[in-house]
């Protein structure tokens, strides 16, 4: 379930054989727009639904899922047709997460199996991948103004991606981490750390050094030569 940000009192629900749809919370007997399933594949067999995700694009109508199932749909409850006026496949993992990126042109997914991409909503291409995972996505979340997007996961790190495809930071968090929320009134250009320099030591690094016992290295015994070699 997701709340849309313009409008508190509209949410999206979704999951498996539960196709999206909008609810007014002041009004919740009848949904205010139920999703249509796509049409039958080419073997005319009933496509499965699974939606793990949504966000509403900001300023519009429109809301963009993803699936268990690999595919990413852009609706637009204003359009007659309840069906997905946008449907692409990435990967063959299951879709688990979704964000959205400043513009509203792009959305940022992840998948089960560590897979992270930015696709196209007017094309329905992949733009570029975001490397450095190594296991199941739980949660992205973009910057509203800036280029920025964050993700926590299975393999216990936070990262913070540039939507270049750079990684600007990652952080060990020792839990398999399932959310997470970002600050955005923090100036995260200030926040950037500048790269290590050499002859300044890590002073937790040293008081940990300090603390264990030195081991005498052992002496080196004298070489003695073997006649006949």
């Amino acid at each position: 379930m997701r709340q849309d940000p313009t409008r508190p009192h509209v949410v999206g629900t979704g999951g498996k054989e539960n196709a999206l749809k909008v609810w007014d919370l002041q009004r919740p007997q009848e949904p205010l727009f139920r999703a249509k399933n796509v049409r039958n594949d080419w073997l005319d067999l009933r496509v499965p639904v699974w939606d793990r995700d949504l966000q509403f694009l900001p300023g519009t109508q429109k809301i963009v899922t993803c699936t268990g199932h690999g595919q990413v749909r852009l609706y637009d409850p204003s359009c007659p047709r309840r069906r997905p006026v946008l449907d692409a496949a990435f990967g063959e993992a299951p879709l688990t997460a979704l964000a959205l990126p400043e513009g509203n042109t792009s959305v940022v997914v992840g998948s089960a199996r560590g897979d992270v991409a930015v696709i196209d909503l007017r094309k329905g291409r992949v733009l570029r991948a975001l490397k450095g995972f190594a296991g199941g996505v739980r949660a992205l979340q973009s910057h509203p103004r800036l280029p920025l997007v964050a993700s926590v996961g299975l393999d216990r790190f936070l990262r913070l991606h540039r939507l270049d495809g750079r990684l600007s930071h990652k952080v060990y968090l020792k839990s398999r981490l399932t959310c997470l929320l970002l600050n955005t009134h923090l100036d995260w250009e200030a926040q950037e750390e500048p790269p290590p320099q050499k002859g300044v030591k890590d002073e937790e690094g040293d008081e940990l050094w300090d603390a264990l016992e030195s081991i005498p290295t052992p002496k080196k015994g004298k070489k003695r030569k073997i006649s006949g070699i």
